[in-house]
């Protein structure tokens, strides 16, 4: 059973393409929920206080959207008159949280793949190149040092694009942690906020706490 080497080698670059254009989605739709949750989060934190008990107490045009703080603080707000105890209000708090973070780290799996794999996919292409180029020689006996060369340099490129996606992935998969932690950050300061109860809120150390 023989392998069409050539057909490989092509295919190679396909799926780097491909791989190209799904981190450039994952990029763009990222770095759009990214931006609104940390603008969302960072209005939300200049009008919440410790005296805000109701959803109604904030601005409906903050709370009413449909991004990952609001809905955070909403629901926190919403649920606090059902949680009596303290204990029960951290546990809530704290799925809220674990909910949001799972949101926020949605899709960052697919840069994380992309970034190991194409490199390695780039010198898959690279070999396959390379045998390729080796076994055309060899089928037709001739030994013009610039047929070997066309041949080798096409098959190193496969490992150049490989590395450029890769480099490609990285960059916004780094960018994207330190968007992750601001914003994790912002959503547990909200969450706190949204959790403390009346009493607590007319506390000076509760108010120094949470500010």
């Amino acid at each position: 059973m023989t392998f069409n080497m050539e057909l490989l080698h092509t295919a190679i670059f396909y799926v780097l393409y491909i791989a190209t254009a799904g981190a450039t989605f994952v990029v763009v739709e990222r770095m759009i929920f990214y931006w609104v949750s940390l603008r969302d989060a960072r209005r939300l934190e200049a009008v919440l206080t410790p005296e805000t008990q109701h959803v109604r107490d904030l601005p409906a045009d903050l709370v009413e959207r449909d991004s990952l703080p609001a809905e955070a603080v909403r629901r926190m707000l919403e649920a606090k008159p059902q949680l009596a105890e303290r204990s029960d209000m951290e546990d809530f708090a704290e799925s809220l949280f674990i909910a949001a973070k799972a949101k926020l780290h949605r899709h960052i799996w697919v840069l994380d793949t992309i970034v190991t794999a194409a490199p390695l996919l780039g010198l898959l292409g690279t070999i396959l190149g390379i045998i390729d180029t080796f076994a055309a020689l060899a089928t037709s006996g001739t030994s013009d040092p610039a047929a070997v060369s066309q041949g080798i340099g096409t098959a190193l490129y496969a490992t150049a694009l490989g590395i450029s996606v890769a480099l490609y992935g990285l960059f916004f998969h780094n960018l994207f942690q330190v968007r992750i932690t601001a914003i994790n950050d912002h959503v547990k300061i909200l969450l706190l906020r949204a959790g403390i109860g009346q009493d607590e809120a007319a506390l000076p150390g509760a108010r120094r706490a949470i500010a």
